[in-house]
């Protein structure tokens, strides 16, 4: 994964940084080819295999994932979903305590979905526990960046949070 978003040069301390590029090695060992990460390249090398590649329609019903902040809505795509307060996050916290880049939620073609916390200096908190490395999300699961509260949906979810 060569996403610029994931850089460690605006990180202040070697020990900060470190963490970093730890976190950032953890999520791009979560990501595979199962998880469609943006990359055409891969999507081509996919389709050339042995014609098991099985495609994944992000339109079919019941297979779009969001994110809920407040009356906000934020649709995520298939592979690496980073949430933070940087503009260029896919899902942008405006909280100063919510670091730049603070978490990532990855979404894999079978339509299974981790989060990995991105080492943020005030952890991510899903369903009341702090997560230590990467973390199956389902539906409903409610993901707390310090005292910001988001919640995981899917199409089907849309209707009864709205």
């Amino acid at each position: 994964m060569s996403d610029p978003r994931f850089n460690s040069i605006h990180l202040e301390g070697l020990t900060r940084r470190e963490d970093f590029r730890a976190a950032r090695a953890r999520l791009q060992s979560g990501c595979g080819q199962f998880t469609l990460v943006g990359d055409a390249a891969l999507l081509d090398e996919l389709d050339a295999g042995d014609g098991a590649t099985v495609a994944f329609d992000p339109e079919t019903p019941g297979r779009s994932f969001f994110v809920k902040d407040g009356d906000k809505l934020y649709p995520l795509k298939l592979g690496v979903n980073s949430i933070g307060r940087l503009p260029d996050n896919t899902v942008v916290i405006r909280d100063e305590c919510v670091s730049r880049r603070h978490c990532a939620l990855v979404i894999h073609r079978d339509g299974t979905c981790e989060l990995h916390d991105v080492a943020s200096k005030n952890g991510t908190i899903l369903n009341g526990a702090k997560i230590h490395g990467p973390t199956r999300v389902r539906p409903g699961d409610k993901i707390l960046l310090c005292s910001r509260q988001i919640e995981f949906l899917i199409q089907e979810d849309m209707k009864s949070a709205g």
